[in-house]
């Protein structure tokens, strides 16, 4: 499944909000997002070159696969 190129850290955010991520740092535009479900994980979204990456460790994160994580993220396409 291709991922959007033009996906905002913030509209990342917002779609990890499913997965009980909330913003608990900010510095300029870097966001860190912490969920506690299944244990107590960061990512921190810096651009579009690092979402795959992102997205993988979210994916290892809840055990699942990436294609996965994407489809509940943001539905089928």
């Amino acid at each position: 499944m291709r991922l959007a190129r033009d996906l905002s850290g913030r509209a990342l955010a917002q779609a990890l909000e499913a997965l009980g991520y909330q913003i608990t740092r900010q510095t300029g535009s870097h966001l860190r997002l912490t969920t506690q479900q299944q244990g107590e994980h960061h990512v921190t979204p810096l651009r579009v070159g690092t979402l795959a990456g992102i997205l993988d460790e979210v994916a290892k994160h809840f055990k699942i696969e990436r294609a996965a994580l994407i489809q509940q993220l943001v539905g089928p396409r």
